[in-house]
């Protein structure tokens, strides 16, 4: 089951850093990758602060630039 869901968008540099950093942290199947661009109320939301990453079990989230160690907290 997702724990995490990365929002981003395609062709962002960020977010794919994002990603990586995230993935040395979980397994690629406890993320769920949202693209911000298939929904207007996210695209409003993130636009300008995408790659962001939220928790699904404590609706806590995490604005770019953010380190394992920030994630390793969000999993807590």
């Amino acid at each position: 089951m997702a724990k995490l869901t990365l929002f981003y968008t395609d062709g962002c540099h960020l977010c794919e850093q994002a990603l990586e950093l995230v993935l040395r942290c979980v397994d690629s199947d406890a993320v769920v990758h949202q693209d911000i661009v298939d929904d207007p109320q996210l695209m409003a939301d993130y636009q300008t602060s995408i790659p962001v990453l939220k928790s699904t079990d404590s609706a806590r989230t995490l604005f770019w630039p953010f380190t394992e160690q920030d994630i390793k907290e969000l999993l807590k």
